[in-house]
């Protein structure tokens, strides 16, 4: 009984500095400066990057935190969302339980704390996706998914936030690495070649259709091939792998019963002064504009979640052609983390071509949700 009320005041403790650490000002930080900063790992910075989030870390967690306790429609109470609830909560406690960062050996310490709340939560996106599959299937069918709009804005801000701290603890994590590779600094590769991060991510989307279909399109890549610019090649590779996947499906869906050749999905890679441009276009018969307000929401999706409940967890790790849902939004986030943006023009009948802007300026600071 005595441990039953000692582990209620705990948590009741627990939440009251979640709340209290939840109100406290976000810091922001630009690529530029993660790459200046990132550049010279010695001892000291290594520190001052550990104190600094050390503080950081807290104050997003928590706001997360209070935000998956206050969700419309009774999100909140799906039991998906409690388990990514209590994942916030056990990564607040271990980085606030964390003593005052002093020396190298604190610094030491503390990267693996951080480094074990960065693997806690790998699977926050399709559990996320869980709790809103389980709120659709109790929700009256009369709700059109435009009224959820709450929904979407929470997820945006929900899945941006989480770029950001995974993106710090990354950085400060890959930072420790005795022999990086040729430059790059943390997760961002100072000159890293898009048209070779474009190829590796149509091979791998290609991969899969081939497995799913049998075949798969061929993808024509232009641009010049000396071109680079700093960036983190993990965050575009997602995105063209993404853009990718989706104009193999659709040209192979609408060329499956013909005897035409597929088209190649073609990508354009341009260089400007304010962002780097990538294109990837195809032949895959478009998306009809009623639907386009639809591609960039986390609701509409049919296709299977990796973490359904009928789905072992360790299997999760399997990607389909139609994943589930999240590609595009999610990609759109990542492209406006560091200051791009995502757009998607249609010709219903013929194809789709998907804009990628990618800011080459570097100075923009994070968006803060």
């Amino acid at each position: 009984m005595a441990a039953k009320k000692a582990c209620e005041s705990l948590s009741k403790s627990l939440i009251g500095e979640v709340h209290k650490w939840g109100c406290m000002k976000q810091t922001g930080v630009s690529l530029r400066y993660m790459m200046e900063f990132g550049s010279r790992p010695t001892e000291r910075n290594l520190l001052l990057s550990a104190q600094f989030l050390h503080k950081e870390l807290a104050i997003r967690i928590a706001r997360r935190a209070v935000e998956l306790e206050r969700l419309p429609y009774g999100l909140s109470e799906k039991p998906a969302v409690l388990t990514v609830r209590d994942w916030y909560l056990d990564s607040f406690r271990d980085v606030r339980s964390f003593p005052e960062i002093k020396d190298a050996n604190d610094e030491k310490e503390f990267t693996q704390v951080i480094k074990a709340v960065k693997v806690r939560h790998n699977n926050v996106v399709p559990m996320m996706a869980l709790g809103v599959q389980q709120l659709k299937k109790g929700m009256d069918p009369n709700i059109v998914c435009e009224d959820l709009d709450e929904i979407h804005q929470f997820l945006d801000r929900f899945y941006m936030s989480r770029i950001g701290i995974r993106m710090l603890i990354g950085q400060h994590v890959e930072l420790h690495n005795p022999n990086p590779p040729p430059h790059c600094v943390g997760y961002i590769h100072t000159k890293m070649s898009p048209l070779v991060v474009a190829q590796n991510a149509s091979e791998d989307a290609r991969a899969i259709c081939l497995r799913e279909y049998g075949s798969a399109p061929n993808v024509t890549i232009y641009g010049d091939p000396n071109f680079t610019f700093p960036y983190v090649p993990a965050h575009l590779h997602l995105m063209v792998f993404e853009l990718v996947k989706n104009s193999l499906r659709a040209v192979q869906e609408c060329f499956m019963d013909s005897d035409k050749v597929a088209p190649p999905i073609k990508i354009i890679i341009a260089d400007g002064i304010e962002d780097v441009t990538i294109k990837v276009s195809d032949e895959g018969g478009g998306i009809p504009r009623s639907g386009l307000p639809k591609i960039f929401t986390y609701l509409y999706s049919t296709a299977r979640n990796p973490l359904d409940e009928h789905s072992n967890l360790g299997t999760a790790d399997a990607v389909t052609m139609a994943g589930y849902g999240y590609g595009l939004p999610i990609s759109r986030l990542y492209a406006r983390y560091f200051g791009g943006d995502l757009q998607i023009i249609s010709m219903e009948g013929y194809g789709t071509d998907a804009y990628l802007h990618l800011s080459r300026l570097a100075d923009s600071q994070e968006p803060l949700p």
